[in-house]
């Protein structure tokens, strides 16, 4: 068990490292382009929206349903299409709870007279004792919580996917991505997700609020992000240190 957990340790140092050697003295490497997803959905486009749209009559008419045509929807709409999609986010949200309680009680039991034995029994004691006020209980408890939660984020970004599968419901599977390198950063922009073919809009656009289960991604890797990232063996420390 010990070599395992040492081999796969070993192992993901390995990984760890053999990813910032990509990078080490020259920048980023581009992702392939080749073999995606998307360019594997260009290769099979599939079937054809109507089957006379090939023929020549349908070809030179300008009223044609093709999409070539002069008034032909030219939409996204099967396997291999691209569409533009428009990620604009600007929410800012804010939660604020506050609870305040407290709580009071006073018990109180004396013995002034029971068939003369609190005197009797009073006779006995020490001085300052007495039965009088036998018992005396006070208590009180308060307890007050506040909380907060304030955040406000940002973003505005446009990115072209392509549709990588036609669901047997009609809805579209798309994925796009999108690499943009400055000097040795390598800025990468990641979108996936299921869109209906109405909610595309004229201009072939979709606005990220209309994708089901959608993942959006934008972050980078290089020099700069190796340097704000802890390094492999202290992110370990710091999840297996109790302290």
């Amino acid at each position: 068990m010990k070599q395992i957990f040492i081999s796969a340790l070993a192992m993901s140092f390995a990984v760890s490292g053999c990813a910032r050697l990509d990078h080490l003295g020259k920048a980023p490497s581009f992702s392939p382009a080749m073999a995606t997803s998307e360019h594997n959905a260009m290769l099979s486009p599939g079937l054809p929206v109507t089957a006379d749209a090939s023929s020549p009559t349908e070809a030179a008419s300008l009223w044609s349903g093709a999409r070539q045509s002069l008034l032909g929807d030219r939409r996204a709409i099967q396997k291999g299409d691209i569409l533009t999609v428009v990620i604009e986010i600007d929410e800012e949200a804010e939660i604020s709870n506050a609870t305040d309680r407290s709580r009071s009680g006073s018990e109180s039991l004396g013995i002034p007279s029971l068939f003369g034995l609190p005197q009797r029994i009073d006779e006995r004691l020490p001085d300052g004792a007495s039965t009088t006020d036998a018992v005396s209980i006070n208590s009180s408890s308060s307890s007050s919580g506040d909380g907060s939660v304030k955040r406000n984020e940002k973003l505005t970004l446009r990115v072209a996917a392509t549709i990588v599968d036609v669901l047997p419901n009609g809805v579209l599977s798309i994925a796009g991505s999108q690499e943009l390198r400055v000097n040795f950063e390598m800025r990468e922009l990641l979108v996936t997700g299921y869109v209906r073919p109405e909610d595309i809009s004229r201009q072939n656009e979709i606005t990220y609020d209309k994708i089901a289960t959608a993942r959006v991604s934008y972050g980078g890797r290089g020099q700069i992000s190796d340097v704000q990232q802890p390094r492999m063996g202290q992110q370990v420390l710091d999840a297996i240190l109790p302290f």
